[in-house]
């Protein structure tokens, strides 16, 4: 298949690159490659299809696994016409009845950047993950910068506190979510999985029919956790936008 002259941008606007291989951070026994894509100004159809095909928006960076001999990351898709909430959803539901949502674009505060700060503390201790001080630069460059038409920011608030910074982008057949923080002193309202059913409500009131998860790693504590929101899909290989894009049902 040839490329889409409707959501084709011109060579000069992409910046393309790759990292030397590294030690795995979802797979410490693994080596592991990325590939990039800096772009300037991406349109809301060109982001479309670079997430249909894998890629992850951070900022105005888009980057794609490609490591020479693992294939663990597998990109997975919500299906959101069949997805149906269960006992436990019901249940996360509940205990958010008082929680508000406010959906608006990626801002930076010095709340953010405290609520990120805790966040990235807590999972270092709970999970082992390496922390790192994010500067409100770095934050602006990850988060804020390149959102252009498609990306927003879902606040949440328990007693007029923010306690979950939600990323997403809206995609031309679903949302794409980028990344989720929140307070780890609210961790029995489950806003994690709250966040996730609120972007299935919000693909369903505006016919959406996709909710593009990232990649779920099988042997990985921190992503593992995508293969429970059933029904879904798995990206086969990494595809060019000269290719369409094969999903299959897990």
């Amino acid at each position: 298949m040839k490329s889409d002259k409707k959501f084709s941008i011109p060579q000069e606007q992409i910046i393309e690159f790759s990292t030397i291989e590294a030690k795995c951070v979802y797979l410490p026994q693994k080596r592991m490659k990325m590939s990039y894509k800096y772009i300037k100004n991406s349109t809301f159809s060109f982001n479309s299809e670079l997430t249909k095909r894998g890629w992850r928006r951070f900022g105005e960076y888009y980057s794609r696994p490609c490591c020479n001999e693992c294939s663990e990351c597998k990109s997975l898709k919500i299906d959101v016409e069949k997805f149906t909430f269960k006992k436990s959803a019901r249940r996360v539901f509940k205990r958010n009845k008082n929680t508000r949502i406010y959906i608006q674009k990626p801002t930076i505060t010095t709340t953010h950047i405290e609520l990120y700060e805790k966040y990235h503390k807590f999972m270092s201790q709970k999970k082992g993950w390496i922390y790192n001080q994010i500067s409100p630069a770095l934050y602006n460059e990850l988060y804020v910068q390149g959102y252009g038409e498609f990306g927003k920011e879902i606040l949440y608030f328990i007693d007029g506190k923010l306690v979950g910074v939600d990323l997403i982008d809206f995609c031309n057949d679903g949302i794409s979510s980028v990344y989720f923080y929140y307070d780890p002193d609210f961790s029995k309202y489950s806003l994690g999985r709250y966040s996730i059913y609120q972007q299935i409500l919000i693909a369903k009131k505006y016919d959406l029919k996709w909710i593009y998860l990232g990649y779920y790693v099988k042997d990985c504590n921190s992503l593992n956790y995508k293969s429970n929101f059933k029904p879904h899909k798995i990206l086969q290989g990494l595809p060019s936008l000269e290719e369409k894009p094969l999903w299959l049902d897990a």
